[in-house]
């Protein structure tokens, strides 16, 4: 019978499934149910358990004898005689088991539980009952029954890898970490060459940042499953944890070279060089990461174009704006397109192209006339051209926004300073200082109030 219960169990679950397949493909469970040995323990003497096993009497023993047969050639008509014999109060919860396992074998999960659960009420010793109650409880997603039903299993004596892998999995799914570290070790204790426990193992203690036992955990799965994706990224996670960002980004390297690199996961390799200061293999990989998905959100892409202009990395910012812009064209929407052109407008201007410049801070103004930042940036570029009455306008269309009234004042007075009218400049510096206090303003403000008093 125990045979039959684990691969049933594994096969319904679905949660690891080539291993299922491994142990009992469905083609096998004929030849199962024929095998005179698992006949004897599913008809035969429970003596030899006599605390972990229901008794039959020797009615009931009969009764199973007469539906043996019928399970494979009519299975309708031995469940009815079953659940006729199960009825009665002080039947043997083997009765009720046989019937979970039936239930359980035709993925009838609900009925499989209530059936088990029936089982180890009639006979709370019921070690076999109490392990599939965890299993389909399990299958259920009912993480808290399974954690009971598993442990007392276990304190009945029993305790297989299946089971203590199932049990591992129901405690992470509970978030409770340590507990599915020692689960998934007595698994692998007793299956060690299992791929699903010390995978499981090994995320158990990631979450417990015990990164450096998850690293060399991953490693062994690595060698045996090189083309596996999802352990070279959890080993990635591993690495970052152990503060060894090259390390982390070799292997998102090798999960793109796989084909099996998200975009996600290009981003994180984008920001992992930029962190390190490898900026011409962050543009490389932030482009590689919008070519991923051409479909994605573009605010992330932007955002990298950012990231690489704050860092110096112009060229690398210019060239990856572009690519933005070409896989985009068209489908920007507003403000991920303004925020687009006023980097743009910054790279040029850093890299000596006020013209440039100049013409996309138009094309953000033209498209928005309340952009405090475009406004700003065409009057300082037109202060420094010696265009002030340019600038003065831009300014002073800056200046009625109020979260750039303070600077755009400031700049306003400066221009005017240069041209040398120190009294229109005077009122503007005292509010740009009113709205935010400087001591460089107010020196600056001090300075133009004795000039004013020298030309007085």
């Amino acid at each position: 019978m125990r045979r039959l219960t684990i691969a049933a169990g594994l096969l319904v679950l679905g949660v690891f499934g080539a291993r299922a397949a491994e142990l009992a493909p469905v083609a096998e469970i004929d030849r199962i149910w024929a095998d005179p040995e698992f006949r004897k323990a599913f008809v035969g003497s429970y003596g030899i358990h006599p605390d972990i096993e229901p008794k039959l009497n020797p009615e009931e023993r009969t009764l199973l004898e007469k539906v043996y047969p019928q399970m494979s050639s009519d299975p309708a008509a031995a469940k009815k005689e079953l659940e006729a014999a199960a009825a009665t109060p002080d039947s043997s919860a083997l009765f009720e088991y046989i019937l979970g396992n039936m239930a359980f074998q035709q993925d009838q999960v609900e009925e499989a539980a209530a059936r088990y659960a029936g089982a180890v009420q009639k006979f709370p010793s019921f070690r076999r009952a109490w392990k599939n109650l965890g299993l389909t409880q399990v299958r259920q997603g009912n993480y808290e029954d399974s954690i009971k039903s598993f442990t007392k299993m276990i304190e009945l004596g029993g305790g297989d890898a299946i089971s203590y892998g199932l049990l591992g999995y129901a405690f992470t799914s509970k978030g409770d970490f340590l507990a599915a570290e020692m689960a998934y070790r007595n698994a692998l204790l007793l299956d060690p060459q299992n791929t699903d426990w010390r995978l499981g193992l090994a995320r158990s203690v990631v979450k417990q940042e015990k990164y450096e036992e998850a690293a060399a955990l991953l490693h062994v799965l690595i060698e045996r499953f090189p083309d596996r994706p999802e352990f070279w990224l959890l080993q990635a996670n591993a690495y970052l944890g152990m503060k060894q960002p090259l390390r982390a980004a070799e292997n998102l390297e090798v999960v793109e070279r796989m084909g099996k690199a998200a975009p996600d996961t290009l981003h994180l390799l984008g920001d992992l060089y930029v962190n390190e200061g490898k900026l011409d293999l962050a543009g490389r990989a932030y482009s590689r990461a919008i070519q991923a998905d051409p479909g994605q959100s573009p605010a992330r892409a932007v955002r990298n174009v950012e990231v690489l202009a704050a860092r110096g990395g112009m060229d690398e910012a210019q060239q990856l704006a572009a690519n933005v812009r070409s896989i985009y064209y068209g489908r920007l929407p507003d403000g991920d397109a303004q925020k687009l052109l006023k980097l743009e407008a910054r790279i040029a201007v850093a890299e000596g192209n006020g013209g440039e410049a100049v013409v996309i801070l138009e094309e953000v103004v033209a498209r928005n006339p309340l952009d405090g930042d475009a406004l700003m940036l065409l009057g300082q570029h037109y202060a420094r051209t010696g265009e002030p009455e340019r600038a003065l306008v831009y300014f002073q269309r800056a200046g009625n926004l109020e979260a750039y009234e303070a600077g755009a004042k400031l700049r306003e007075a400066q221009v005017l300073v240069g041209q040398g009218k120190y009294q229109e400049a005077l009122p503007l510096l005292r509010r740009s200082q009113e709205i935010k206090p400087s001591e460089d303003v107010a020196r600056y403000l001090e300075q133009v109030e004795r000039l004013v008093r020298t030309q007085g």
